[in-house]
């Protein structure tokens, strides 16, 4: 029974995905916002918060050897459901959370599971576009941005009422099942069989091709390019801009109001000129427009090379998720892992360069990531232009 009926299958199907996209962003987001919190009732040094918020990231990675065997066993609609039920389960775990140690188990259960939600929900919008002969990743990827904002919003009016965590992630908890609801009346049930994997191992596994290890790539470097965004682009304005205190938190408003709205019109692009161009472009328009901001030095130059970014890099991922989703479940885990990776290896790396030189030099650094995008994107078999 559906939750809300829809006539139209394609438009059932990608409000239920859409809920999975929505509902990622939002548990990640809602927990996110709570760390500070968190930090204070567990009683956590800065450098144990960063532990905390690593282990995530190592869950997330962890996962990939566990993905593939679920989704033959379960297929992407059954383990798309399970991956938010146990995410629901786990944010309140975080929030009854006795100490450090349960808290750290807590987190790297956390990240295996969103690293089952990313697979499972990417290979259901692959398969959404497949059968209807319809382009709708970026916009199915634009509703985790909404789901992060929602998250935000919430975070803010429960924090103005309570300072109860445990009351916020109740609450968020109700979202989650709600969503999951949502999603439940119209994922694609078993899906075809993924293409056969060649080059298995006696245990079981198969080496990635050439063609996988390049989408790795380029996902990689994507995030980093990304990522890059959100931790860096505050402290640029502040620090090297000279911006207003008030002004610095626009560097982050740009470079995402920037990539929702692009992610609503890039499936567009994507009918129009192909995948492999839209990623190719993009890519090379967020190395441009950043460089640019970095020559030119400025509050106007930078905010303009930030928005150059988020319109740049909006399809990038949607693209490769897509690409590797068609060369079976194992490409797709490994393709999300590097993402993670790159997720996680990218702000340290950027700090390193910016301590032992400048910031300039650090997001220069993301201007030659988004250009090995670039190059990558040359070697994809990606989706042709339908028209």
């Amino acid at each position: 029974m559906c939750v809300f009926p829809v006539s139209d299958p394609f438009r059932r199907s990608r409000l239920a995905i859409a809920a999975l996209f929505c509902a990622l962003g939002f548990q990640y987001a809602t927990w996110a916002a709570r760390i500070p919190a968190v930090k204070a009732d567990l009683g956590l040094t800065a450098a144990e918060v960063g532990v905390l918020l690593m282990a995530a990231g190592i869950g997330a990675v962890a996962s990939f050897p566990l993905v593939p065997a679920l989704m033959r066993r379960l297929g992407s609609a059954r383990l798309s459901l399970l991956s938010v039920l146990c995410l629901t389960v786990l944010l309140l775990a975080l929030a009854l959370a006795p100490d450090y140690p349960v808290a750290l188990l807590v987190m790297v259960a956390d990240g295996v599971f969103v690293g089952c939600l990313n697979v499972a929900m990417n290979a259901q919008g692959t398969a959404l576009e497949a059968r209807y002969a319809r382009n709708t990743m970026a916009r199915l990827h634009a509703t985790f941005s909404a789901g992060s904002l929602l998250a935000a919003l919430l975070a803010s009016g429960m924090n103005a009422a309570t300072s109860s965590v445990t009351a916020h992630f109740g609450v968020a908890a109700v979202v989650l099942v709600l969503l999951a609801a949502v999603a439940r009346s119209g994922l694609l049930q078993d899906e075809a069989p993924a293409p056969e994997e060649p080059s298995r191992s006696r245990s079981g596994w198969s080496l990635p091709t050439r063609v996988t290890l390049w989408m790795c790539g380029a996902m990689a470097f994507g995030t980093v390019t990304e990522g890059a965004m959100n931790d860096w682009s505050a402290l640029y304005l502040r620090e090297v801009a000279r911006s207003t205190a008030e002004l610095a938190p626009m560097g982050i408003a740009v470079f995402s109001g920037m990539m929702v709205l692009a992610r609503l019109f890039a499936d567009g692009w994507r009918s129009r000129w192909g995948d492999g161009r839209v990623v190719l472009l993009g890519s090379a328009l967020a190395a441009a427009g950043l460089a640019f901001a970095l020559l030119s030095g400025g509050v106007a130059a930078a905010l303009a090379g930030f928005a150059c970014v988020g319109l740049g890099c909006a399809a990038v991922t949607p693209c490769v998720y897509v690409a590797a989703a068609k060369q079976g479940s194992e490409a797709l885990a490994l393709v999300a892992a590097m993402g993670t990776t790159g997720l996680l290896a990218g702000p340290p790396v950027i700090g390193f360069v910016a301590s032992s030189s400048s910031l300039v030099w650090g997001l220069a650094l993301v201007a030659a990531a988004a250009v090995v995008v670039s190059l990558c994107s040359t070697r994809i078999q990606w989706t042709p232009a339908s028209g």
